[in-house]
């Protein structure tokens, strides 16, 4: 792994103001919040996407002839290198975990807004700074962050064109009108 692959994936990583939040998972962001068209479908975006079917594609023969062609002894849903990239975005630790985070579900909102267990209630969500404090990480330099998983260290890496592949996941939630 070259250096400055190695340096964007430290900084992928949560601060460790972070660490205390756990990750709750997408069923419960979408519960009654991301769920709408007033939300900006944001679920079935996700739901529709390569990220909801990530953790999926390394339960396959392929994904495994890969793992191991890359050395690695476990299978590919059970090798941490590549499990990684395919749900939170790091190493996962499962005492990160509240019971009803189901890692099956592939990169979920978690994996780049962070964990949401202090941040979850509709109460914080409301207020953007407040969200934030209890770690909701709104990216400011999404291709950059993008890139700690999509680059050519991976073994199945295609060219990443940033500009088409976030309009086919883009999901603001629309503007209220006046």
């Amino acid at each position: 792994m070259s250096a400055g692959i190695l340096i964007l994936m430290l900084n992928a990583v949560p601060d460790i103001s972070q660490t205390k939040y756990k990750y709750v998972g997408v069923n419960t962001c979408t519960g009654v919040c991301h769920n709408s068209e007033s939300q900006g479908d944001q679920y079935i975006i996700w739901k529709e996407s390569a990220h909801s079917k990530a953790y999926k594609t390394l339960q396959t023969i392929q994904a495994d002839s890969i793992a191991s062609s890359k050395g690695f002894t476990s299978p590919a849903s059970e090798t941490p290198e590549c499990v990684r990239c395919h749900t939170i975005g790091k190493i996962p630790d499962e005492s990160e975990f509240q019971a009803s985070f189901d890692i099956t579900q592939g990169v979920q909102c978690e994996s780049c807004h962070g964990p949401g267990s202090g941040y979850k209630s509709g109460s914080i969500m409301r207020d953007k700074d407040k969200a934030v404090k209890n770690g909701l990480i709104l990216h400011t330099e999404k291709r950059k962050f993008c890139i700690t998983c999509h680059n050519s260290e991976s073994p199945t890496y295609f060219e990443f064109n940033y500009e088409p592949m976030w309009e086919m996941i883009a999901h603001s939630k629309p503007k209220e009108s006046e």
